[in-house]
């Protein structure tokens, strides 16, 4: 087995930044990611664009440089793309990390192509590989996807686009631009709060004027290979569909932090155990990074406010080295 000093598991932004602070700290690490560099964000819709604006998104206080303020995702896979290879970062690529086992003072890592010994271990793994699902008959037909990537393969489509969040408005709006007949289904009385800003009155006007149907107060009943049923308290419906948008959220491999030994809490937030002061789990010397942090309240952490999580862990760890 390969000893490293620091495995830290997850490439994207805050795995990164982990990545760079122990190069910094002289620590031997190397970064496990699954994908591609950045995985999660290479997943992202191809026009998405942040919500925050590109200094918030900087890691290091490596310049962010983007033609808007807000930068969009391809912008975002350029910046770390260009961090990880010119500051020649030790990352492992499609190599996914399948267990973590601490044995005495030592973690062993098994991923699908190696096997590693570490003394110290950061999971920095995001929330974007599991998607929240709504559980009704016919969810697992081709047509049904938790993902959505480009409007162009929507085009002159009936799509019922499931959701009332960013991913879901933003799809809507796009797909409806590309000549889809778009019909969103809002769980809720509204839209969410949570919307971008200069989002909300777009897709205010556009249900407002008809050109994108919406029913809110939903429940899914059944989706059928041509067809979606809801129910609504205005009664009963069969909506005409070719395609179904299930964007209702996603969630932390919460299965792969319990088999690791993470505590977490006894309700529906599924928070992990940690001290907010060194980011240290439950166990002796594994961290966690990230919007993990947050449990299934995945939009408490995000990249600006979790950038600091990099230095805190690596000055606890150089403090017991």
């Amino acid at each position: 087995m390969k000893h490293i000093d620091l495995i830290i598991v997850g490439g994207g932004p805050i795995g990164i930044a982990c990545g760079l602070e122990a190069k910094k700290k002289n620590i031997d690490y190397l970064i496990l990611e699954k994908g591609p560099i950045v995985n999660s964000l290479f997943n992202y819709p191809v026009n998405m664009q942040f919500f925050s604006s590109s200094e918030k998104l900087e890691i290091d206080g490596i310049p962010f440089i983007s033609n808007e303020a807000k930068p969009k995702r391809n912008e975002a896979l350029e910046y770390y793309r260009r961090i990880v290879t010119s500051n020649d970062l030790s990352i492992n690529l499609f190599e996914e990390v399948i267990t973590v086992n601490k044995q005495d003072k030592d973690f062993h890592v098994t991923t699908n192509k190696e096997q590693y010994i570490a003394t110290y271990v950061i999971i920095a793994t995001g929330f974007y590989d599991i998607p929240n699902t709504i559980n009704v008959p016919g969810e697992e037909l081709p047509k049904v996807s938790h993902y959505y990537k480009d409007p162009h393969f929507y085009a002159k489509q009936k799509i019922a686009v499931i959701g009332a969040s960013n991913s879901a408005v933003d799809a809507a709006l796009e797909c409806y631009r590309k000549g889809a007949e778009v019909t969103l289904l809002v769980r809720g009385s509204e839209i969410g709060k949570r919307v971008k800003y200069w989002v909300r009155p777009d897709i205010d006007n556009r249900i407002a004027e008809g050109s994108i149907k919406a029913f809110y107060n939903v429940t899914i009943t059944e989706i059928l290979p041509q067809s979606i049923s809801i129910h609504t308290p205005e009664g009963d419906f069969s909506l005409a569909n070719d395609y179904v948008l299930a964007l209702t959220g996603y969630k932390p491999n919460f299965k792969f932090l319990k088999k690791i030994g993470i505590n977490l809490s006894e309700d529906e937030k599924l928070y992990p155990q940690y001290n907010e002061q060194t980011m240290e789990s439950n166990i002796a010397n594994l961290y966690l990074a990230g919007v993990i942090c947050g449990g299934m309240d995945t939009h408490i952490w995000f990249i600006e406010n979790s950038r600091i999580h990099a230095k805190i862990i690596l000055n606890n760890i150089i403090s017991k080295k």
